[in-house]
């Protein structure tokens, strides 16, 4: 019996990052769904989707009225592992994609998103932070008097900025008050680390950033023992699949920057593949998840 074929879909405009995760996906044998521009306001079943094999798609998934035998699919390596599905079983179905995008499409394909809880970061021993950090409804926020780094738990609804102080914030008419966003002591890191963490592992890594700026290359071992810390302190805290940032400020201290949902992140300069595996957990079919990972579906 062959594996049911596996689908990646990925959304309009795509970046560099996720041009190297869709090579990744072909190279493994996953179909591509790619969205138009116009494909989230038609509708999953409209003219601006392409790809989808044989019972897959918003029928699959859903129960909806998609096509799911539309046209058009990204390389012979998709219609390879189409070819092998087993009457009978669903597809698997998988996204990357940023948070606007997957909020309307995820649902209508029975995808789940794993992400860490909106005040994770605030709960984190200070050992792991050096800094304040603080989870409040953003209307608690404007009262600030000092500088602070201010930004969404989870999506970019609240741009991630160093704010002179709350009235600099993104007013009652662009956020609701009782939106929670992250207040942290400004922190400047030396060099920055994105960590892909899948089953309690470091599971792919890279460095990001130097000095604020871009900067790609390997992370060294320092990060990668840093990261095996975090995982031991709250690793029970986290999805199966996901993406923490970390960096080491001048004085050579070690702290966690965020989490951020697999699904969303980069690569950068991380094994494709690797980071490929968190992806596929991260936004996978809601019926495959594990009891710990059902406490963390956005």
């Amino acid at each position: 019996m062959t594996r049911p074929p596996r689908t990646l879909v990925l959304p309009p405009r795509l970046t560099a990052s996720a041009r190297t995760l869709r090579a990744a996906a072909l190279r493994r044998g996953l179909r591509i769904v790619e969205a138009t521009a116009s494909a989230v306001p038609e509708g999953l079943d409209g003219p601006g989707w392409a790809g989808w094999p044989e019972g897959a798609g918003p029928d699959a998934s859903s129960g909806g009225s998609g096509n799911a035998g539309a046209a058009g699919n990204s390389g012979a390596a998709g219609n390879a592992e189409a070819a092998g599905n087993t009457a009978g079983e669903a597809p698997s179905v998988h996204l990357h994609a940023g948070p606007s995008f997957a909020d309307v499409v995820a649902p209508a394909l029975g995808i789940a998103l794993l992400e860490a809880p909106a005040d994770w970061l605030a709960r984190l021993p200070r050992a792991l932070t050096r800094r304040e950090i603080l989870a409040l409804p953003i209307g608690e926020a404007y009262r600030l008097r000092r500088p602070a780094f201010v930004k969404s738990p989870n999506d970019k609804g609240v741009p991630a900025l160093v704010y002179a102080d709350g009235s600099r914030l993104p007013g009652p008419d662009a956020v609701d008050p009782e939106t929670v966003v992250l207040v942290s002591d400004v922190m400047t890191f030396a060099d920055e680390y994105r960590l892909h963490l899948l089953d309690g592992t470091v599971h792919a890594a890279g460095q990001y950033a130097e000095s604020g700026r871009l900067r790609l290359g390997p992370a060294g071992g320092d990060a990668l023992a840093f990261g095996r810390e975090v995982l031991a302190a709250a690793g029970e805290t986290l999805p199966s699949a996901i993406v923490v940032d970390v960096g080491r400020d001048d004085t050579g201290r070690w702290a966690v920057i965020e989490a951020n949902a697999a699904w969303a992140s980069g690569c950068y300069s991380a094994d494709p593949d690797r980071a490929l595996d968190t992806v596929l957990r991260a936004a996978g079919p809601a019926t495959g998840l594990s009891p710990h990972d059902r406490g963390f579906v956005r």
